[in-house]
């Protein structure tokens, strides 16, 4: 079995539920495909605190780890990746005034700290420009965030790729950073984006 914590390449694909967001977690097959599933993501919609809990297998039994805002409905909150023991994994938080234009989080672990941010700062007006549209229509936009490092590398990508539902491939180089807050972070870039 893969262990996530020390995955460099995944695939996040969203499943579309009525009351939950679910995430799917798979491996990253040679030929591009999806591979194994490595863990499920869940989260209530319109909780007062934001939670997301990964289990290891469909039926939910068994938790992993998890993420958790640290204040309700707060656009400045801090949301800490903890394992199925409570143990953190590291931390990530919204920087909310440079997120006006183009959005901007950062990513603590493991003595790392690192900036991400819309790679493409027209395609992050743009976006911005078709939220604002009277029609409730999915955006056509494809996003893509960078976390670097302060002394430039990157640590973290995740690249949203067309297609019906959301999917996600993410790459931790050289798994720099533990690969379930990479996991955590790529989940909370679609589910918290548009706060």
């Amino acid at each position: 079995m893969v262990d996530l914590a020390q995955t460099e390449r995944f695939v996040i694909k969203q499943r579309i539920t009525v009351m939950v967001n679910r995430y799917e977690v798979r491996t990253w097959a040679s030929d591009g495909d999806d591979g194994d599933l490595l863990a499920l993501a869940q989260q209530k919609r319109m909780a007062f605190k934001e939670e997301v809990t990964f289990y290891a297998e469909e039926e939910r039994t068994t938790p992993l780890f998890s993420f958790k805002a640290d204040r309700r409905l707060d656009l400045a909150a801090r949301y800490e990746v903890r394992d199925a023991g409570g143990y953190s994994l590291g931390w990530f938080r919204k920087e909310f005034g440079k997120s006006l234009l183009r959005s901007t989080w950062h990513l603590g672990t493991d003595g790392i700290e690192a900036v991400g941010r819309e790679r493409s700062t027209g395609v992050a007006v743009a976006r911005r420009a078709w939220e604002l549209l009277p029609i409730d229509l999915p955006s056509p936009f494809v996003f893509h965030f960078d976390f670097v490092d302060p002394a430039g590398k990157i640590v973290l990508t995740s690249q949203r790729k067309r297609s019906l539902r959301d999917r996600y491939e993410v790459t931790v180089p050289g798994a720099r950073i533990d690969g379930r807050v990479a996991a955590a972070m790529a989940v909370a870039l679609d589910a918290l984006q548009s706060r």
